[in-house]
Protein backbone atom coordinates (compact mmCIF):
# COMPACT_ATOMS: atom_id res chain seq x y z
CA UNK A 1 0.00 0.00 0.00
CA UNK A 2 1.48 3.41 -0.97
CA UNK A 3 2.34 5.81 1.77
CA UNK A 4 0.62 9.19 2.09
CA UNK A 5 3.77 10.88 0.83
CA UNK A 6 3.73 8.68 -2.25
CA UNK A 7 0.06 9.47 -2.83
CA UNK A 8 0.76 13.20 -2.63
CA UNK A 9 3.68 12.80 -5.00
CA UNK A 10 1.52 10.86 -7.47
CA UNK A 11 -1.26 13.46 -7.26
CA UNK A 12 1.25 16.24 -7.81
CA UNK A 13 2.65 14.38 -10.81
CA UNK A 14 -0.80 14.00 -12.38
CA UNK A 15 -2.39 17.34 -11.48
CA UNK A 16 0.66 19.63 -11.63
CA UNK A 17 0.60 20.00 -15.44
CA UNK A 18 -3.17 20.52 -15.36
CA UNK A 19 -2.83 23.25 -12.75
CA UNK A 20 -0.11 24.96 -14.74
CA UNK A 21 -2.26 24.70 -17.89
CA UNK A 22 -5.25 26.13 -16.04
CA UNK A 23 -3.16 28.96 -14.65
CA UNK A 24 -1.80 29.73 -18.12
CA UNK A 25 -5.26 29.75 -19.70
CA UNK A 26 -6.59 31.97 -16.91
CA UNK A 27 -3.71 34.39 -17.47
CA UNK A 28 -4.38 34.56 -21.23
CA UNK A 29 -8.10 35.09 -20.62
CA UNK A 30 -7.45 37.83 -18.06
CA UNK A 31 -5.02 39.65 -20.35
CA UNK A 32 -7.45 39.40 -23.27
CA UNK A 33 -10.40 40.70 -21.26
CA UNK A 34 -8.38 43.56 -19.78
CA UNK A 35 -7.10 44.82 -23.13
CA UNK A 36 -10.43 44.24 -24.90
CA UNK A 37 -12.18 46.38 -22.28
CA UNK A 38 -10.21 49.55 -23.02
CA UNK A 39 -12.02 50.51 -26.27
CA UNK A 40 -15.29 50.21 -24.32
CA UNK A 41 -13.90 52.14 -21.35
CA UNK A 42 -12.78 54.82 -23.78
CA UNK A 43 -16.41 55.47 -24.75
CA UNK A 44 -17.39 56.14 -21.13
CA UNK A 45 -14.25 58.22 -20.59
CA UNK A 46 -15.02 60.36 -23.64
CA UNK A 47 -18.57 61.04 -22.44
CA UNK A 48 -17.31 62.05 -19.00
CA UNK A 49 -14.97 64.68 -20.44
CA UNK A 50 -16.96 67.41 -22.21
CA UNK A 51 -13.76 69.18 -23.24
CA UNK A 52 -13.42 66.48 -25.92
CA UNK A 53 -16.79 67.26 -27.52
CA UNK A 54 -15.65 70.20 -29.69
CA UNK A 55 -12.99 67.96 -31.25
CA UNK A 56 -15.73 65.64 -32.46
CA UNK A 57 -18.30 68.24 -33.49
CA UNK A 58 -15.89 70.66 -35.12
CA UNK A 59 -13.80 68.20 -37.10
CA UNK A 60 -15.50 64.85 -37.36
CA UNK A 61 -19.21 65.55 -37.58
CA UNK A 62 -18.93 66.67 -41.23
CA UNK A 63 -16.89 63.56 -42.00
CA UNK A 64 -19.54 61.41 -40.32
CA UNK A 65 -22.10 62.86 -42.71
CA UNK A 66 -19.86 62.00 -45.64
CA UNK A 67 -19.37 58.48 -44.25
CA UNK A 68 -23.16 58.13 -44.13
CA UNK A 69 -23.30 58.92 -47.84
CA UNK A 70 -20.56 56.35 -48.56
CA UNK A 71 -22.42 53.60 -46.68
CA UNK A 72 -25.76 54.63 -48.16
CA UNK A 73 -24.43 54.24 -51.69
CA UNK A 74 -22.76 50.93 -50.90
CA UNK A 75 -25.85 49.41 -49.30
CA UNK A 76 -28.06 50.80 -52.06
CA UNK A 77 -26.03 49.53 -55.00
CA UNK A 78 -23.44 46.96 -53.82
CA UNK A 79 -25.25 45.01 -51.10
CA UNK A 80 -27.81 43.10 -53.17
CA UNK A 81 -25.44 41.74 -55.87
CA UNK A 82 -23.00 40.50 -53.23
CA UNK A 83 -25.82 39.04 -51.12
CA UNK A 84 -27.16 37.10 -54.09
CA UNK A 85 -23.68 35.75 -54.83
CA UNK A 86 -23.02 34.67 -51.23
CA UNK A 87 -26.49 33.14 -51.04
CA UNK A 88 -25.23 30.37 -53.31
CA UNK A 89 -22.69 29.24 -50.71
CA UNK A 90 -23.96 30.40 -47.30
CA UNK A 91 -27.72 30.18 -47.06
CA UNK A 92 -29.95 33.12 -46.10
CA UNK A 93 -28.67 33.83 -42.56
CA UNK A 94 -24.98 33.31 -43.37
CA UNK A 95 -25.20 35.36 -46.57
CA UNK A 96 -26.90 38.23 -44.74
CA UNK A 97 -24.25 38.40 -41.99
CA UNK A 98 -21.26 37.98 -44.28
CA UNK A 99 -22.55 40.45 -46.88
CA UNK A 100 -23.20 43.05 -44.19
CA UNK A 101 -19.68 42.76 -42.81
CA UNK A 102 -18.26 42.69 -46.35
CA UNK A 103 -20.02 45.95 -47.29
CA UNK A 104 -19.07 47.57 -43.98
CA UNK A 105 -15.45 46.57 -44.64
CA UNK A 106 -15.60 48.04 -48.13
CA UNK A 107 -16.95 51.26 -46.67
CA UNK A 108 -14.18 51.32 -44.09
CA UNK A 109 -11.55 50.96 -46.83
CA UNK A 110 -13.04 53.88 -48.77
CA UNK A 111 -13.41 56.09 -45.71
CA UNK A 112 -9.91 55.38 -44.40
CA UNK A 113 -8.42 55.95 -47.82
CA UNK A 114 -10.23 59.25 -48.27
CA UNK A 115 -10.20 60.82 -44.84
CA UNK A 116 -8.51 59.18 -41.89
CA UNK A 117 -4.89 59.70 -42.79
CA UNK A 118 -5.44 63.33 -43.75
CA UNK A 119 -8.16 64.70 -41.47
CA UNK A 120 -8.48 62.56 -38.36
CA UNK A 121 -4.97 61.81 -37.17
CA UNK A 122 -4.30 65.27 -35.72
CA UNK A 123 -7.53 65.06 -33.74
CA UNK A 124 -6.57 61.62 -32.40
CA UNK A 125 -3.19 62.94 -31.28
CA UNK A 126 -4.99 65.64 -29.29
CA UNK A 127 -7.31 63.08 -27.66
CA UNK A 128 -4.38 60.79 -26.80
CA UNK A 129 -2.21 63.57 -25.37
CA UNK A 130 -5.05 65.15 -23.38
CA UNK A 131 -5.96 61.78 -21.87
CA UNK A 132 -2.35 61.22 -20.79
CA UNK A 133 -2.31 64.68 -19.22
CA UNK A 134 -5.51 63.84 -17.33
CA UNK A 135 -3.67 60.81 -15.95
CA UNK A 136 -0.79 62.88 -14.63
CA UNK A 137 1.62 62.36 -17.53
CA UNK A 138 2.20 65.99 -18.46
CA UNK A 139 5.96 65.40 -18.31
CA UNK A 140 5.63 62.82 -21.09
CA UNK A 141 3.91 65.29 -23.42
CA UNK A 142 5.87 68.46 -22.57
CA UNK A 143 9.08 67.67 -24.51
CA UNK A 144 7.16 67.29 -27.78
CA UNK A 145 4.58 70.07 -27.80
CA UNK A 146 3.84 73.49 -26.32
CA UNK A 147 1.66 73.22 -23.21
CA UNK A 148 -0.39 75.98 -21.60
CA UNK A 149 -0.38 74.74 -18.03
CA UNK A 150 -2.79 77.38 -16.72
CA UNK A 151 -5.52 76.32 -19.15
CA UNK A 152 -8.83 75.14 -17.63
CA UNK A 153 -8.66 71.61 -19.06
CA UNK A 154 -6.30 69.19 -20.77
CA UNK A 155 -7.53 69.89 -24.30
CA UNK A 156 -7.03 73.65 -23.84
CA UNK A 157 -3.53 72.94 -22.55
CA UNK A 158 -2.46 71.56 -25.92
CA UNK A 159 -0.40 73.90 -28.06
CA UNK A 160 1.43 73.25 -31.30
CA UNK A 161 3.67 70.15 -31.47
CA UNK A 162 7.39 70.87 -31.43
CA UNK A 163 8.16 67.50 -33.05
CA UNK A 164 6.38 65.33 -35.59
CA UNK A 165 3.09 64.22 -34.05
CA UNK A 166 1.04 61.36 -35.46
CA UNK A 167 -1.31 58.95 -33.76
CA UNK A 168 -0.50 56.24 -36.21
CA UNK A 169 1.55 56.35 -39.41
CA UNK A 170 -0.61 56.46 -42.50
CA UNK A 171 0.48 53.97 -45.10
CA UNK A 172 -0.98 52.40 -48.18
CA UNK A 173 -0.02 49.03 -46.66
CA UNK A 174 -2.85 49.18 -44.16
CA UNK A 175 -5.40 49.95 -46.87
CA UNK A 176 -4.05 47.13 -49.06
CA UNK A 177 -4.31 44.68 -46.15
CA UNK A 178 -7.96 45.58 -45.65
CA UNK A 179 -8.61 44.98 -49.35
CA UNK A 180 -6.65 41.72 -49.42
CA UNK A 181 -8.42 40.26 -46.40
CA UNK A 182 -11.94 41.36 -47.39
CA UNK A 183 -12.51 38.12 -49.40
CA UNK A 184 -12.24 36.18 -46.13
CA UNK A 185 -15.87 37.18 -45.65
CA UNK A 186 -16.71 34.77 -48.46
CA UNK A 187 -15.66 31.84 -46.26
CA UNK A 188 -18.68 30.41 -44.41
CA UNK A 189 -18.93 30.82 -40.62
CA UNK A 190 -15.29 31.56 -39.73
CA UNK A 191 -14.39 33.98 -42.53
CA UNK A 192 -15.93 37.10 -41.00
CA UNK A 193 -14.42 36.41 -37.58
CA UNK A 194 -11.00 35.82 -39.17
CA UNK A 195 -11.26 39.09 -41.15
CA UNK A 196 -12.08 41.13 -38.04
CA UNK A 197 -9.36 39.54 -35.91
CA UNK A 198 -6.59 39.73 -38.54
CA UNK A 199 -7.25 43.37 -39.38
CA UNK A 200 -7.90 44.09 -35.70
CA UNK A 201 -4.49 42.75 -34.78
CA UNK A 202 -2.76 45.39 -36.91
CA UNK A 203 -5.12 48.06 -35.61
CA UNK A 204 -4.17 47.12 -32.05
CA UNK A 205 -0.46 47.27 -32.76
CA UNK A 206 -0.83 50.78 -34.20
CA UNK A 207 -2.80 52.02 -31.18
CA UNK A 208 0.33 52.81 -29.14
CA UNK A 209 2.49 54.29 -31.90
CA UNK A 210 2.08 57.75 -30.34
CA UNK A 211 3.04 56.42 -26.88
CA UNK A 212 6.17 54.80 -28.27
CA UNK A 213 7.18 58.04 -29.99
CA UNK A 214 6.60 60.08 -26.83
CA UNK A 215 8.97 57.72 -25.02
CA UNK A 216 11.59 58.05 -27.75
CA UNK A 217 11.64 54.37 -28.71
CA UNK A 218 13.41 53.32 -31.89
CA UNK A 219 12.08 50.68 -34.30
CA UNK A 220 13.88 47.86 -32.51
CA UNK A 221 12.39 48.77 -29.13
CA UNK A 222 8.95 49.20 -30.69
CA UNK A 223 9.10 45.72 -32.21
CA UNK A 224 10.14 44.28 -28.86
CA UNK A 225 7.20 45.86 -27.05
CA UNK A 226 4.77 44.87 -29.79
CA UNK A 227 5.98 41.28 -29.53
CA UNK A 228 5.61 41.26 -25.73
CA UNK A 229 1.98 42.41 -25.95
CA UNK A 230 0.85 40.96 -29.26
CA UNK A 231 -1.87 38.90 -27.51
CA UNK A 232 -3.25 42.02 -25.81
CA UNK A 233 -3.04 44.09 -29.00
CA UNK A 234 -5.02 41.40 -30.85
CA UNK A 235 -7.99 41.77 -28.51
CA UNK A 236 -7.82 45.54 -28.14
CA UNK A 237 -7.72 45.87 -31.92
CA UNK A 238 -10.50 43.33 -32.48
CA UNK A 239 -12.93 45.24 -30.27
CA UNK A 240 -11.85 48.57 -31.79
CA UNK A 241 -12.33 47.10 -35.27
CA UNK A 242 -15.88 45.97 -34.47
CA UNK A 243 -16.70 49.48 -33.26
CA UNK A 244 -15.19 51.07 -36.37
CA UNK A 245 -17.38 48.89 -38.58
CA UNK A 246 -20.52 50.52 -37.16
CA UNK A 247 -21.82 52.87 -39.86
CA UNK A 248 -22.00 56.62 -39.16
CA UNK A 249 -20.50 56.21 -35.68
CA UNK A 250 -17.16 54.87 -36.93
CA UNK A 251 -15.44 58.27 -36.63
CA UNK A 252 -16.80 58.74 -33.12
CA UNK A 253 -15.42 55.35 -32.12
CA UNK A 254 -12.06 56.26 -33.65
CA UNK A 255 -11.85 58.96 -30.97
CA UNK A 256 -13.16 56.87 -28.09
CA UNK A 257 -10.80 53.99 -28.92
CA UNK A 258 -7.97 56.53 -28.96
CA UNK A 259 -8.95 57.61 -25.46
CA UNK A 260 -9.04 53.94 -24.45
CA UNK A 261 -5.56 53.37 -25.90
CA UNK A 262 -4.26 56.34 -23.90
CA UNK A 263 -5.89 55.02 -20.71
CA UNK A 264 -4.18 51.68 -21.27
CA UNK A 265 -0.83 53.39 -21.95
CA UNK A 266 -1.24 55.45 -18.77
CA UNK A 267 -1.82 52.31 -16.72
CA UNK A 268 1.31 50.64 -18.12
CA UNK A 269 3.30 53.84 -17.66
CA UNK A 270 2.21 54.02 -14.04
CA UNK A 271 3.15 50.39 -13.44
CA UNK A 272 6.57 50.95 -15.03
CA UNK A 273 7.22 54.06 -12.92
CA UNK A 274 6.16 52.35 -9.71
CA UNK A 275 8.73 49.64 -10.41
CA UNK A 276 11.48 52.26 -10.58
CA UNK A 277 10.13 54.34 -7.71
CA UNK A 278 8.54 57.19 -9.74
CA UNK A 279 4.78 56.98 -9.06
CA UNK A 280 2.45 59.17 -11.10
CA UNK A 281 0.53 61.96 -9.41
CA UNK A 282 -3.17 61.26 -9.98
CA UNK A 283 -4.40 64.85 -9.86
CA UNK A 284 -5.71 65.85 -13.27
CA UNK A 285 -3.40 68.27 -15.11
CA UNK A 286 -0.50 67.40 -12.75
CA UNK A 287 2.40 69.59 -13.88
CA UNK A 288 5.38 67.61 -12.64
CA UNK A 289 7.40 70.85 -12.44
CA UNK A 290 7.00 71.34 -16.18
CA UNK A 291 7.03 75.01 -17.14
CA UNK A 292 4.82 76.32 -19.92
CA UNK A 293 3.94 79.62 -21.61
CA UNK A 294 1.17 81.86 -20.36
CA UNK A 295 -2.26 80.60 -21.38
CA UNK A 296 -4.59 82.57 -23.63
CA UNK A 297 -7.96 81.51 -24.96
CA UNK A 298 -6.83 80.32 -28.41
CA UNK A 299 -3.39 78.75 -28.00
CA UNK A 300 -3.16 77.10 -31.42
Amino acid sequence: MPTSQAVRHTASFHFGPLLRLGHGLASYASRALTSAAFPIRGIWYFFRHPEFYPLFVGRLLPLSIISFLVYFLLFAFAFLPQYLFLLIFHGHAGALVNTTVLVLGEGLVIIQGLFEGFFVDECRVDIFDATLINHGLTDLIAPQRVLFLEAPNAVRMLGKPTARAEYQPWSIKQIIELIVFLPLNLVPYVGTVAFIMITGSRLGKLSHHRWFKLRGLDKKDMKRELKLRRWEYLWFGTVAMVLELIPILSFFFLLTSTAGAAMWAARMEEQARIRVGRPIAHDEHAHHDVEGPVYHDDPV
